[in-house]
């Protein structure tokens, strides 16, 4: 039997390489235009027109002050979507985001109101404290799977709870805040040192944040990581089969441990935004809800570092637009939630319906080919 031919070969990889492309991107794709079908539709039925709903929150993003912050609001959302993917590439589901995070940030404002050391030590104290809270925390899960079998959701569920009265525990007046006031009633900790203060970058818009950088570095990592390196197959592997794995010399428990401890370190420089950069220090309304939204950033970017980036800057883009709402036309900012909400089932559902396409399709190409070599073959047999 002959070989088929090289260049044919070529040719079938590279479309079946393109119809992936195209695949992948129109999963995302569709999932929006449902998103934005299904919320038109419940905008008409409440009496509001949903072009003008649309018109206001495109306008908003064209101006300098709503792109900055959308671009801020994208770099938390970001860093919150990486900490969970990190977790969900090992097959972990790491719903803790939201208890580590806290914590963290929790412990930062803290270090970062008793020490005041030069901007060039003291920033990089934050971040590896907050890095470390975060990685000591999830750590507890990944112990907990390894050792005792507890599944991560679970037990990532209960150290949520737990987060809550560790922060209702210590950010008390003569504990990590200061003395109760006469003057106010509002609980947080000390403002942290000028020192401690993140750069931003001025604009005609606003200050952009300068932890904009550190997404960028966050994602950067992430990707040369997980496909440059040793660690991040043996992550891949272990993800996709523990038992191929292991067969392959991959230590399971190891690598479940160090998965649980880097997605709660990259967790704890969620909450380091709003502190080095806006609010300076962490009181009983910081930031909530953080890690369950990262989760289904993750979710809809595909756990892939650039697809998260889009999805944390049309989050940023329904969070800091749909703030115009109310005030532009009487529109109700719950439609904001209930986008976001549809965006995550429609993602659900439309990766579903790609996928299986996706799999027919290749099923029809990969047997069209085979039909037209035994056809070649058979034809050249009877020449001879």
């Amino acid at each position: 039997m002959t070989s088929p031919n090289p260049a044919a070969k070529r040719s079938f990889a590279q479309r079946i390489s393109g119809e992936r492309i195209v695949l992948a991107l129109a999963a995302p794709v569709l999932a929006v235009v449902l998103s934005v079908a299904i919320c038109s539709v419940l905008l008409a039925t409440s009496g509001k027109n949903p072009f003008d709903a649309w018109n206001v929150m495109i306008t908003y993003a064209t101006k300098s002050d709503g792109q900055v912050l959308i671009l801020n609001r994208a770099t938390t959302y970001y860093l919150a979507a990486a900490a969970a993917a990190f977790g969900f590439r090992m097959n972990l589901f790491n719903i803790g985001v939201e208890g580590q995070y806290k914590v963290a940030a929790l412990f930062a404002a803290f270090v970062g109101a008793q020490v005041d050391l030069p901007a060039l030590i003291q920033i990089p104290l934050l971040l590896v404290t907050a890095m470390l809270v975060g990685g000591l925390y999830a750590s507890i899960a990944g112990l907990l799977k390894v050792y005792r079998g507890v599944s991560e959701v679970i037990s990532t569920i209960m150290l949520n709870a737990i987060s809550v009265s560790i922060v209702g525990l210590l950010l008390v007046p003569g504990v990590f805040a200061p003395k109760a006031s006469s003057t106010s009633n509002s609980i947080q900790t000390d403002p942290v040192s000028d020192s401690s203060h993140f750069f931003s970058i001025p604009t005609a818009g606003g200050d952009l944040w300068g932890f904009l950088f550190i997404a960028v570095l966050v994602g950067v990592l992430f990707q040369f990581t997980l496909t440059r390196t040793r660690f991040g197959f043996d992550l891949r592997a272990t993800g996709r089969s523990e038992s191929a794995a292991t067969a392959s010399g991959v230590n399971v428990k190891k690598m479940v441990v160090i998965s649980m401890v880097v997605s709660g370190a990259i967790a704890g420089l969620i909450g380091l935004p709003e502190l080095l950069q806006n609010s300076y220090s962490y009181g009983q309304s910081f930031q909530p809800g953080l890690g369950f939204l990262g989760i289904s950033i993750a979710l809809l970017g595909r756990n892939s570092p650039i697809g998260m980036a889009f999805a944390a800057l049309l989050f940023a883009f329904l969070d800091s637009t749909g703030s115009q709402l109310p005030l532009k036309g009487g529109f109700p900012f719950e439609i904001v939630a209930v986008m976001q909400g549809t965006i995550v089932i429609c993602v659900v559902v439309a990766y579903e319906l790609v996928r299986r396409y996706g799999l027919k399709r290749q099923q029809q190409k990969v047997g069209a080919q085979l039909a037209a070599q035994a056809a070649a073959t058979e034809k050249k047999e009877v020449s001879a």
